[in-house]
């Protein structure tokens, strides 16, 4: 971990001065978590959501954290797992399975005004959705994000060699998706 970084634990890490380092990591994260979280469940408004559970999330857990990797890949996990589960509650309440969960996202969509929404976007976020989940995630973190596959591998805890597999499977079918349409 960076200076930065272990000093910022050390203060999370203390009763006395938890509350305002975490405020300065909320500072530091907020817009980046935001961004990652929206790739994942679309809407702004359940970003939003996501966002305030993993924070407090991290803010609960922040104690356990052992520092055995770098504290953003830690959040991310957090945020990563915050929005699989939440979209996982969401097809369940629905009675609907994961691909029409998907689809109803994908309509919205269309509708967000915090979205860019022309064709090609829409095409690409079909595209996208249609892949297995762990493919999804490796292209949203390669592509959308332009993480690099050891920070993707520190997130999803995943070996960089597999990531790299998938995200290579997961480009040919978005292209084989996309000449079909």
């Amino acid at each position: 971990m960076s200076d930065n970084s272990t000093s910022l634990l050390k203060q999370l890490q203390d009763p006395l001065t938890k509350h305002t380092a975490f405020n300065e990591l909320v500072g530091l994260y907020q817009k980046r978590l935001y961004l990652h979280i929206r790739t994942i469940v679309l809407n702004h408004q359940d970003t939003d959501d996501v966002l305030q559970e993993t924070f407090i999330k991290i803010y609960q857990n922040i104690d356990t954290f052992k520092g055995n990797s770098q504290l953003y890949s830690w959040m991310y996990r957090i945020a990563t797992n915050q929005s699989l589960d939440f979209l996982k509650k969401q097809a369940q309440q629905k009675n609907i399975s994961d691909p029409e969960l998907n689809q109803q996202l994908l309509d919205q969509l269309q509708q967000d005004q915090y979205f860019d929404y022309n064709k090609a976007n829409i095409l690409l976020q079909k595209a996208v959705s249609s892949l297995p989940e762990k493919q999804q995630l490796v292209f949203k973190m390669k592509y959308f994000q332009e993480m690099d596959y050891q920070s993707i591998s520190d997130i999803l805890q995943t070996s960089v060699g597999a990531l790299k597999a998938s995200y290579h499977h997961a480009v040919k079918k978005i292209e084989f998706f996309l000449k079909d349409h």
